[in-house]
């Protein structure tokens, strides 16, 4: 990610890569070393060593010259022809040594330059060119054959081993193991899969084989759009790097008045080259696209996705949190939280009748009952007749008994005696609860009361936030208020909203919003598209897997941890900061040096070893960002 003017010197000097340009530099500053040591060696031939010089002066100038002239044959004016008069003007009054030398400080700058940006491309392509090249595929006689994983298609069976890394996206048919999904969604614990779970391309395989149906394969996979995204990213820019390639075409010229001023008042050569070096403004250039680079790279690594890099520094200013609260705050998964059984009836009778009835229910309730049910050690008789309604309950006959669960008002209507006080919702212990009744022959056993549970760290992000100074943090959500009241004191959230649908949670951002706040809007990027649309930032958690989740939102985190969320703050105020220290240090280098240079400070050769230190120190500065994040588990 590099501003046009950028982009022009690692094209025109690169020379196809940074190692094949510092093999030139190098080769051309023996001829200038001779230059200079000629003459002292053999004090009689001065000659010789003039002669060495030129040919390195010639040498290290071609490639500045050339791409100077480039430009300016493209109608472009970019700082290239500063250093290009410069290195020319002291070729005229044949001082080809300083020259050279000028000439060579210029192009290990640009060396530093394009190897860092090189490097710091293949960190992020390192991050997410994590596919095997080949797959074993199954046949349909079930043996093995391997293929080119670029051909792999949806349906396609494919195995993997122990140790294999995943090679398309798909979901496990047979078979448990424990994947290393790091790359993918940032998170250093390995996940444990069995079947009918998700696999995601680039992701390691460490403990079972498995067999997995593929469902995306090639650039359609998770990791082909997060790689598509991130790519897209770097060549995106603030709008100061903008306002830059908006006026660097005035600023050559400026700089060459003030070199003619210099020249004009005291005739002195050495004056206006030094002038012309030293105002080359790279360090003022690589101010923000190095810093953005290594926070890209940063971001990457643990986890988010970062579309745009002005969304990045966008994050920074956030002064308010809307977080959604199902499937965000919460896990998003039903727990029973308690069981309630009528007269004498015990707990476990009544855990035992619901089991069974719901058994073969895919309902979110009916999976939280049977895992506590397999959990206690109960193993749920088998049930006939069943019958389901949506929405309402199951009715099934578990060991000649009829057995009814599901809503009051569904047990009401199977003949059942069901108390009002234990309707659902309407005692106070069953307020912040979603309320399964439970039957028997008619009579009314009891119910079991589920709720969703706290996502681990949810707490402690809210705790952060509040310690970034981030003034107004709410949860919004469509639940019950009870339920709404539960979770917020639960992780002490300040302020929520309950009962709210979609075109609620979004008047509620656009109320914090009129505000005065830069509102940042945690969803789970499949429900809460159009309230992350009108957040100022829009967070989709849990994008792994999901394009909605991918598409929906300006950042996504690819895991549910909620810690990345004030992670992404500290992460983007860091970054603006050393954007402003790199600017600093650009724009103190520049001016000082012009100041210096037309006074008469700085010879030549000391202005390019100024030029230099100053890209160097915005280049090392920007990379302490690459670390961030690296304690973060």
């Amino acid at each position: 990610m590099q501003t046009s003017a950028r982009e022009t010197r690692h094209d025109g000097h690169s020379h196809g890569s940074a190692e094949g340009l510092l093999l030139w530099v190098l080769l051309a500053a023996a001829f200038v070393v001779a230059g200079y040591a000629v003459p002292w060696l053999q004090p009689g031939n001065p000659g010789a060593g003039d002669i060495a010089a030129a040919i390195g002066a010639i040498m290290l100038a071609a490639p500045i010259v050339w791409n100077a002239a480039r430009d300016l044959l493209h109608g472009h004016l970019h700082m290239d022809e500063l250093v290009a008069i410069a290195v020319l003007a002291s070729m005229a009054q044949g001082d080809f040594r300083t020259a050279g030398v000028i000439s060579f400080f210029m192009l290990i700058s640009m060396v530093v330059e394009t190897r860092t940006a090189e490097g710091a491309h293949k960190a992020i392509e390192g991050l997410v060119r994590l596919t095997p090249t080949t797959a074993r595929r199954l046949r349909a006689d079930g043996a093995e054959e391997e293929v080119p994983a670029h051909l792999l298609a949806a349906g396609d069976r494919i195995r993997m081993r122990p140790g294999d890394s995943v090679p398309a996206d798909g979901r496990i048919a047979e078979g448990r193991t424990t994947l290393n999904e790091a790359t993918i969604t940032g998170e250093s614990m390995p996940a444990e899969k069995g079947a009918g779970e998700d696999v995601f391309a680039g992701t390691q395989n460490l403990t079972g084989a498995v067999e997995v149906v593929v469902t995306r394969a090639g650039e359609d996979t998770t990791l082909g759009q997060v790689r598509s995204l991130i790519m897209a990213a770097e060549k995106t820019r603030l709008p100061f790097t903008a306002l830059i390639d908006r006026y660097v075409g005035y600023y050559t010229p400026f700089v060459l008045a003030v070199a003619a001023f210099v020249w004009f008042f005291t005739g002195d050569w050495d004056r206006v080259v030094a002038i012309l070096v030293v105002a080359c403004p790279c360090a003022l250039i690589l101010a923000t696209p190095t810093a953005m680079v290594a926070a890209l790279s940063a971001a990457a690594r643990t986890g988010i996705l970062v579309k745009n890099v002005a969304d990045l520094e966008a994050v920074s200013r956030t002064d308010a949190v809307v977080f959604d609260k199902t499937g965000t705050l919460t896990t998003g998964e039903l727990a029973v939280a308690r069981l309630a059984p009528a007269g004498d009836v015990r707990p476990a009778d009544l855990l035992a009748a619901a089991a069974a009835a719901e058994r073969h229910s895919n309902h979110p309730a009916a999976q939280a009952i049977l895992r506590l049910a397999t959990g206690s050690g109960l193993s749920p008789a088998t049930a006939e007749d069943l019958h389901e309604e949506p929405g309402r309950g199951v009715r099934a006959r578990v060991a000649g008994d009829a057995v009814v669960c599901g809503r009051a008002s569904w047990l009401r209507e199977n003949g059942v005696s069901v108390p009002a006080t234990a309707d659902d919702g309407a005692s106070d212990d069953a307020a912040d609860l979603s309320v399964v009744h439970v039957a028997l022959d008619g009579r009314h056993l009891g119910w079991v009361g589920l709720q969703d549970q706290v996502r681990p760290g949810a707490k402690e992000a809210i705790a952060e936030l509040r310690d970034l100074r981030v003034r107004r943090i709410a949860m919004v959500t469509g639940d019950r208020p009870a339920a709404a009241r539960r979770v917020a004191a639960l992780i002490d959230c300040p302020e929520f909203r309950a009962g709210c649908l979609p075109q609620a949670k979004v008047d509620f951002v656009n109320e914090v919003r009129r505000g005065a706040a830069r509102v940042a809007v945690v969803g789970d990027g499949v429900n809460d598209a159009p309230a992350l649309a009108a957040g100022d930032t829009g967070i989709a958690m849990g994008a792994a897997g999901s394009d909605v989740a991918i598409h929906s939102a300006t950042i996504a985190l690819m895991s549910n941890d909620l810690l990345r969320v004030p992670f992404l703050i500290r992460l983007s105020r860091a970054t603006r900061t050393v954007v402003g220290q790199n600017i600093l240090v650009g724009l103190l280098f520049i001016l000082g040096g012009i100041a210096l240079s037309g006074a008469g400070r700085i010879p030549p050769i000391l202005a390019a070893l100024l030029h230099n230190a100053g890209s160097l120190i915005v280049i090392f500065n920007s990379g302490r960002l690459v670390r961030a994040g690296e304690t973060l588990k």
